[in-house]
């Protein structure tokens, strides 16, 4: 009975839901713990979209295979995304490397799913965007499945210093700091990780001839043209709980959903360069 009443929660949207043309929703980790599922579920409930790219790591089969985790909320999430392709949503899914498992399944619909390894989303404005979820061009990948034991692990102690750290704060009165996400942002840009990123998946477009690139990954939400095309990254949901949205006029907007059934806190909302 209380599975029923939590499904049929999800599926129920807000009273008057915002719609936009096009949703892109990146790195949720479903299967992990750190994963928050329910603000994404509750993010679903409160927006419409004509399109929503899901780009890549939205199940985590690393932390899957390693210890089974699937609560509640984590089937919330699939209820709400096939709520959505039912109501008429067009739902891609291009599998990260956390979801690579998928990549076998390219080409293949489930209930209304599209599964892809890449794709061409046309803006409004007549751009063109390149949509991949990234982790073929990280030179830290090549290292990844040697250290992803240990990684998990670190990221678990990581999570519980962050806990620590925020009810301190909290119990003097000091608003919520992401320990984690300042800590991995800090590390990356000492070693330039984040901007040969950047510049590889505008490489990348430039070769594909897009306008621009819509990828995840890194966790690090943030819309700019610094290497001459546009590159868009959408987040993760578990720290920084963020999306991307595609508006009618063919302007992009990071979106950040800090409550659930709050209004999203809007980072960024108009064409061309700017910062996340």
């Amino acid at each position: 009975m209380r599975f029923e009443h939590t499904i049929a929660a999800a599926i129920a949207p807000a009273a008057d839901p915002k719609r936009v043309r096009s949703l892109f929703l990146s790195d949720l980790h479903l299967g992990s713990r750190s994963c928050r599922g329910d603000r994404f579920a509750d993010f679903l409930r409160h927006y419409r979209a004509d399109t929503i790219y899901l780009v890549g790591d939205i199940v985590d089969g690393w932390r899957l295979r390693a210890h089974w985790y699937w609560p509640s909320t984590h089937s919330d999430v699939l209820v709400q995304l096939l709520s959505a392709a039912n109501d008429g949503s067009r739902i891609v899914y291009i599998p990260g490397n956390h979801d690579a498992f998928l990549r076998d399944y390219c080409g293949v619909h489930f209930a209304g799913i599209e599964v892809v390894d890449q794709a061409i989303h046309a803006g409004a404005d007549g751009r063109r965007y390149l949509v991949v979820h990234g982790d073929h061009f990280d030179r830290m990948m090549e290292r990844a499945h040697n250290f992803a034991a240990i990684g998990h692990r670190a990221d678990r102690a990581a999570l519980a210093f962050n806990a620590a750290v925020n009810q301190v704060r909290r119990s003097l009165g000091l608003p919520y700091w992401p320990v984690t996400q300042w800590a991995k942002r800090k590390f990356k840009k000492a070693i330039n990780y984040i901007g040969d990123f950047e510049m590889a998946l505008a490489d990348v477009a430039k070769r594909h001839g897009a306008d621009g690139v819509i990828c995840g990954h890194i966790h690090h939400a943030v819309i700019h043209e610094n290497f001459g095309i546009r590159y868009i990254n959408c987040g993760d949901w578990i720290e920084s709980c963020t999306a991307v949205a595609e508006h009618a006029d063919g302007t992009f907007e990071i979106l950040e959903w800090m409550n659930q059934g709050s209004q999203p806190k809007r980072k960024l909302a108009h064409q061309g360069a700017g910062e996340g």
